[in-house]
C-alpha cells in the first residue's frame, strides 16, 4: 500500500510540474505574440517539426495568409518566423506530453483497480478537461486567423482558466494522494478561504483579459491611473456592463480593483482563523507571501512597460497563490469521514 501511494504521488507530482511548465510556456507564447504562427490544428501531423527548407516555407506561406502577418509582420523574415514558430510548437508538444503523462498511467491504474471512488470520478473529469482544452486552444487560435490580428481575449481567458482549473484539480489530487475521500465540507473555518480562491480565479480571468487586449500598455502608473484612482475615460454608469469588457481602461481598472479585493478577503480570512483557530498560522503566512509576491510583480510589470520576464513571473505567481490557498483549504477542511482514511 505504501508503494502504491508513492507511485501515485510521483505520478501526480510529475503531472503538476509539466502542467505548470506548459502554462508558463503558454504565457510566453502569448507575450511573444507567437500563438498564431501555426495556422492549422495539427493533432497528429504536427508532432514532428519542419525537417527541411521546403516545409519551413510552407508553414511560413500559411502564416502569410493571416491578418497578423499582413497588417503587422509583413516585413518578417523566415528566420524571424522560426522564432515565433518554435514557441508555439513547444507549447503544443508540451500539451501532448502532459496529456499522455496523465492519461496513460491513469488507464493503467484503473485496470489495476488502484483508483477508486471519488478519485476515479475526479481523474476522469481531469481527462475530459484535458481533451476539451485542446479544442478550446484551437477555438482560440481560430479567432485570430480571419479578421483580427490577435486572438479573442475572451477565448484566451477561457483557455487559461481551463488550464488553471485542471492544475487545481491535479494539485488537489496530489494533496489527497493518501486519502480516499476528496469532498470538502464547507464550514466557518474555511468559508473565507474558498471565497479567496474564487476571487483569485476571477482575477486570473481578468488578467487574461488584460493580456489579450494589451490593456497594460495604458495607464502605466500606480496607485493612480495617471492622475486619478478611476481613469478619466471610465464612465461609472458603464462599469460592470458587458461592453466594458472590451475596453482597455475598464479591464485594467477591474484587474486593479480585484487585487485590492483579494487583499481584503485575505485579511478577513486571517481574522476568521484567529477566531476559530483551525489552521496553523504558517499556512496564512504562505498565502500572505504569495499575495505580496503577486502585488510586487503586478506593479513592477506595469511600471516596467510590461517587461516580458516580469509578466511571466506574474503569471507564475498566480499559480503559486492558488497552490497556497488550496493547501490551506486542505488543512482546514473537514473532509468526508476522516483525512486519515487510506486507500
Amino acid at each position: 500500500m505504501f508503494y502504491q501511494n508513492k507511485v501515485h504521488l510521483y505520478w501526480l507530482l510529475s503531472c503538476c510540474v509539466t502542467l505548470l511548465i506548459l502554462i508558463i510556456v503558454g504565457g510566453l507564447t502569448r507575450l511573444t505574440d507567437s500563438g498564431l504562427s501555426i495556422t492549422n490544428w495539427e493533432i497528429f501531423t504536427g508532432i514532428l517539426p519542419p525537417l527541411n527548407q521546403q516545409t519551413w516555407l510552407d508553414y511560413f506561406e500559411l502564416y502569410k495568409q493571416i491578418p497578423e502577418y499582413k497588417l503587422i509582420n509583413y516585413n518578417m523574415s523566415l528566420s524571424e518566423f522560426k522564432i515565433i514558430f518554435w514557441w508555439e510548437y513547444a507549447h503544443r508538444i508540451l500539451a501532448r506530453l502532459t496529456v499522455i503523462l496523465f492519461v496513460v498511467p491513469m488507464i493503467f491504474f484503473i485496470f489495476k483497480k488502484e483508483i477508486r471512488y471519488q478519485k476515479l470520478i475526479l481523474s476522469m473529469g481531469v481527462c475530459f478537461l484535458f481533451f476539451l482544452q485542446g479544442f478550446i486552444g484551437w477555438y482560440m487560435v481560430k479567432s485570430g486567423l480571419v479578421k483580427n490580428v490577435d486572438v479573442s481575449h475572451f477565448r484566451l481567458a477561457m483557455h487559461l482558466f481551463t488550464a488553471i482549473i485542471i492544475y487545481s484539480l491535479l494539485f488537489w489530487l496530489l494533496l489527497n494522494y493518501q486519502n480516499r475521500y476528496l469532498l470538502i465540507k464547507i464550514n466557518k473555518s474555511n468559508l473565507y478561504l474558498i471565497i479567496l480562491l474564487l476571487a483569485t480565479y476571477m482575477q486570473i480571468i481578468f488578467g487574461a483579459f488584460v493580456s489579450g487586449l494589451d490593456a497594460g500598455l495604458i495607464y502605466q502608473t500606480w496607485p493612480l491611473m495617471n492622475e486619478s484612482f478611476i481613469a478619466d475615460d471610465i464612465n461609472l454608469y458603464s462599469i460592470f456592463t458587458l461592453e466594458s469588457l472590451n475596453n482597455h481602461s475598464y479591464v485594467q481598472f477591474y484587474h486593479r480593483i480585484l487585487a485590492y479585493l483579494i487583499c481584503i478577503i485575505f485579511v478577513f480570512s486571517y481574522l476568521n482563523n484567529r477566531k476559530h483557530k483551525n489552521i496553523p498560522v504558517k499556512y496564512f503566512n504562505y498565502i500572505f507571501l504569495a499575495v505580496l509576491f503577486q502585488i510586487i510583480l503586478g506593479i513592477s510589470t506595469l511600471l516596467s512597460g510590461l517587461n516580458i520576464y516580469l509578466a511571466s513571473l506574474h503569471q507564475i505567481g498566480s499559480i503559486l497563490l492558488i497552490s497556497t490557498i488550496l493547501i490551506a483549504i486542505y488543512r482546514s477542511s473537514n473532509l468526508i469521514d476522516n483525512n486519515e482514511v487510506k486507500d
